[in-house]
């Protein structure tokens, strides 16, 4: 079966990782890419390693009303951009948003794919999940939804990868002297990410989200984000990791570790690592998600939505082994 696909801003870094994935999968044919700035190249003017079936597409310039025949499109744009022109996209094409518009908006379902598949399997629009939730949000899930940890007071410091920003368009505190051994908090008590990441916590929780805290921070990294996550809750570390490995038992995706994870383990895969430390004494919990920020953090997170709106299985093109070191 070919089911064919299309995807928006390829140039970017959640355009190309997810290029790079539909590329090798079993099911999907790539037969349209748009981009602005490399409307009229070739892929492989932008991606010299691209397979050479691929290799002659011509990347057009974007618009919805000239799309071609297509089962699903990727799109991957800046938040703010894809809002109007994916409501112009025809029905009968499904659609997943790696992008930031339509998180929480009606008649989008929200992508947290390891938590609710059942609820996004034959839907016709998909928003994924940033990556930053992505790696939050499975850490925190299985606690939320057993009731061991309350859902407000949250605290959660976040390190990033610098890809985290996209390929175009960011400032110079992206550029690599600027970055290099440099530590940088940003985002601070607005961050676009945390009215996502309050909506899940009091849906998994059936609480208030208030008093939330969320702090990234970008660290001298290409790929990976890690999510340290403060939470009040008289268990053990035994009891979190148990709730856990019921809650993900089966799913294929989310690895539960006794020791806390690192950012090399999901390098390159669509992987989410899981741990936990708590101490009931102090009614403290600590939870520790790792996902890489362009593999389960967009495009990898993006294709498995897919694999379940298109009725494959959820694995399909996804099951390579991450990259190390």
């Amino acid at each position: 079966m070919s089911i064919r696909v299309g995807i928006v801003g390829i140039s970017g870094f959640g355009g190309g990782e997810a290029m790079r994935l539909v590329a090798s999968h079993p099911s999907f044919e790539l037969i349209y890419a748009a981009g602005e700035g490399s409307a009229g190249s070739r892929l492989v003017d932008r991606f010299p390693g691209v397979p050479a079936k691929l290799s002659e597409l011509v990347i057009e310039k974007w618009d919805p009303v000239t799309l071609p025949k297509l089962d699903v499109l990727f799109a991957s744009l800046p938040t703010g951009a894809s809002g109007e022109a994916l409501a112009r996209v025809p029905k009968d094409v499904k659609i997943v948003d790696i992008g930031g518009d339509h998180r929480y908006v009606e008649g989008w379902a929200y992508g947290l794919a390891d938590v609710w598949p059942a609820e996004i399997e034959g839907q016709t629009r998909v928003a994924n999940p940033g990556c930053f939730p992505a790696a939050t949000l499975n850490a925190l899930a299985p606690l939320l939804v057993n009731k061991l940890i309350e859902p407000g007071n949250i605290v959660i410091d976040v390190k990033t990868g610098i890809s985290g920003a996209g390929r175009g368009g960011a400032d110079s505190k992206f550029g690599y002297a600027e970055s290099n051994e440099n530590l940088l908090p940003y985002g601070l008590l607005k961050h676009v990410h945390m009215p996502e990441i309050a909506k899940t916590i009091e849906r998994l929780s059936g609480g208030s989200a208030a008093g939330l805290v969320f702090t990234p921070h970008l660290v001298p990294m290409t790929r990976g984000v890690l999510a340290t996550i403060y939470c009040r809750g008289r268990v053990t570390t035994g009891q979190c990791l148990d709730a856990a490995r019921r809650f993900y038992a089966g799913r294929a995706f989310v690895r539960v570790t006794d020791k806390p994870p690192q950012t090399k383990w999901a390098t390159g895969s669509n992987l989410a690592f899981v741990s936990f430390a708590a101490d009931p004494e102090r009614n403290l919990v600590i939870a520790m998600g790792v996902v890489d920020n362009l593999g389960k953090g967009a495009a990898g997170q993006a294709v498995q939505n897919a694999n379940l709106i298109c009725g494959l299985p959820e694995t399909a093109g996804l099951d390579g082994v991450p990259v190390w070191p």
